[in-house]
């Protein structure tokens, strides 16, 4: 009976968030696209407020498309910079956080199978605190074998691979810079961690959907504590039970056109497309989301298109 209830839970909440929008498919704007990829748009008013976002399905199993991340090296670009430089990938969309200050990523960054960039380490407890939560940022990957998943994780310099948990670090602790023997000390009620052996991933944060039900991390995680009903532009990444990509971006700051989404919205859409899993990568003036080097959603900063220090790309053979 348990089971029963918590099935029609799922099935109410999935019915729920369908109900809410309708996606047209856009493949011959977008084209052309390789066999399983597909592209779709909505401009359905969300919770009443005017809303346009987009959607790219990637079929992992499908050998025409490479997989990968890419970094500025120090500097920033705009997607279409990385476009342009980059042999005109299918798909380019921003991801990981990063420091205005000195261009640096705040979250991972995998690139065939090697750490370009790194979480950070530990967010301070206040102001005048001496004390630290030692975080456990999520990030998306795709192994070698073309699986996806989604995980807590933790990097260092020092090791060659994250290590990830399948559930977020609740410690805390006074060194600003923990290493892995501190969260595992400091975590020990919870599944220990394993290498994440990745073979392209990328950070950012909160977890929005987990084993296909929208629940927000931003507290475990200690992102937007108090802002879980704030609406923004959005990039999300997620993957379906039946190995597809999806990549998600969402249009805001653009009054009486599109006003964005909050994180929960934001799984109900990736919820929507099929995602068993999900997370919110960098938003804000940052999100975009380019198909074949054409703009999806309109970037929210009046220049256009705001310089990133990564981006997830998805090439392709001939086809």
């Amino acid at each position: 009976m348990k089971q029963l209830m918590v099935l029609a839970v799922l099935l109410s909440t999935t019915l729920s968030a369908t109900a809410q929008l309708v996606w047209q498919n856009m493949d011959t704007a977008f084209g052309p696209l390789p066999k399983g990829v597909h592209v779709y748009r909505t401009n359905t008013a969300l919770a009443g407020k005017p809303n346009i976002a987009y959607y790219i399905e990637l079929p992992l199993k499908n050998k025409q498309l490479s997989f990968d991340a890419l970094t500025g090296n120090g500097k920033r670009f705009t997607p279409t910079q990385y476009f342009e430089q980059h042999a005109s990938p299918l798909v380019v969309a921003n991801c990981t956080f990063f420091s205005f200050a000195n261009n640096a990523n705040l979250n991972m960054v995998v690139s065939n199978g090697q750490l370009k960039a790194y979480n950070t380490p530990s967010v301070k407890m206040g102001k005048d605190s001496s004390r630290y939560y030692y975080i456990t940022r999520s990030a998306i990957g795709v192994s070698k074998k073309r699986k996806a998943d989604v995980a807590w994780t933790y990097t260092d310099t020092a090791l060659r691979y994250a290590y990830a948990w399948i559930q977020p670090s609740v410690a805390s602790g006074s060194n600003a810079d923990p290493g892995l023997p501190d969260l595992m000390a400091a975590n020990q009620n919870i599944p220990k961690p394993v290498k994440w052996k990745m073979q392209t991933a990328v950070g950012g944060g909160p977890v929005v959907l987990e084993a296909g039900a929208v629940k927000v991390y931003n507290k475990e995680e200690r992102m937007f504590v108090t802002g879980l009903q704030d609406k923004h532009p959005r990039t999300a990444m997620g993957y379906t039970r039946d190995g597809r990509l999806i990549i998600l971006a969402v249009e805001g700051r653009n009054p009486g056109i599109a006003e964005g989404a909050t994180l929960e919205q934001l799984g109900q859409m990736l919820l929507q497309a099929g995602c068993e899993e999900g997370l919110n990568l960098d938003g804000g003036g940052s999100s975009c989301l380019l198909i074949n080097g054409k703009q999806t959603i309109k970037p929210s900063d009046k220049e256009g298109q705001r310089p990133v220090p990564a981006v997830f790309v998805v090439t392709t053979t001939s086809y």
